[in-house]
């Protein structure tokens, strides 16, 4: 079982779930995402500051899995903003991934202060040009940052990675990707999984259709077209993570799932969290 694609402006695709991949490291994490490719995931999601993009590479190479089936996502830290320095930390994370090519390279998070974000992409940018990224993308920006991007280098990235989930759904962020022509990945899709996974709402709507609510929830993100990267470790719970391709949800149980909103559950402003 794998995810089906979706297409992206720049003329690639991306499958429509993938595996977060946080906290997994060392030969112990190389095994568990190695395990996750085998069972149908497609897209990875690491970053430099996460600690394991060695093992994420080790996972590539373990597996009987074409290379280019694979879409590989890593992404630059807040410390190495700038256009050298965003070079430079490329070929720290090609290095330790030991891969030639990354296929998504997202900007982890704006750090409007610093304001050298602009700079950051126009490297990848140059990068992308030179065919050692595939796409390139963002994560945690807003539609400000978002318009600065493309005004200033004239290219819309093709991805932002936001904090997504049924408490805080991001409608207007998700308006806007639309009108930009960009996809959203979510993070934190389940949010903090104990709370949301026992709410009445979810816990019905999955008797209904004979899922589990965590099958529901990740159901609700590729109904709105977001492109959900929950985190598992479990072989069990990666196979049911990945099994939301042959159900579908109501328009009406998808608006009450919204319906959940509280708002933002992590500390992760775009406008003011700083990350390095």
């Amino acid at each position: 079982m794998t995810a089906p694609s979706i297409g992206l402006a720049d003329g690639r695709t991306i499958p429509a779930l993938g595996l977060g991949t946080y906290g997994m490291d060392g030969d112990e994490g190389a095994g568990q995402v190695a395990t996750a490719i085998e069972s149908g995931y497609r897209l990875l999601d690491t970053a430099l500051n996460y600690g394991n993009e060695a093992a994420v590479g080790e996972a590539v190479r373990r597996v009987d899995v074409p290379r280019d089936e694979l879409v590989v996502t890593s992404k630059l830290p807040g410390r190495h903003h700038g256009y050298d320095e965003t070079l430079a930390s490329f070929e720290e994370t090609r290095k330790n991934l030991g891969l030639d090519f990354v296929d998504l390279y997202l900007i982890h998070w704006p750090l409007p202060r610093v304001d050298k974000y602009v700079d950051s992409f126009r490297a990848f940018v140059k990068l992308q040009e030179d065919g050692l990224v595939g796409s390139v993308g963002v994560s945690n920006f807003t539609e400000e940052h978002l318009q600065r991007v493309a005004d200033e280098t004239g290219v819309v990235p093709v991805v932002n990675q936001i904090e997504l989930h049924p408490y805080f759904p991001q409608a207007g962020m998700r308006a806007v990707h639309e009108r930009m022509g960009i996809v959203t990945e979510s993070w934190s899709p389940l949010a903090k999984q104990s709370e949301l996974l026992q709410e009445a709402v979810v816990t019905e709507i999955a008797r209904a259709h004979g899922r589990t609510p965590t099958q529901v929830v990740l159901r609700w993100h590729v109904q709105l077209g977001a492109v959900p990267v929950p985190k598992s470790a479990d072989p069990g719970r990666q196979r049911e993570n990945l099994d939301v391709f042959d159900f579908e949800l109501s328009d009406d149980e998808v608006a009450r799932i919204s319906g959940l909103e509280r708002g933002r559950l992590w500390d992760g402003d775009p406008e003011t969290h700083e990350e390095f």
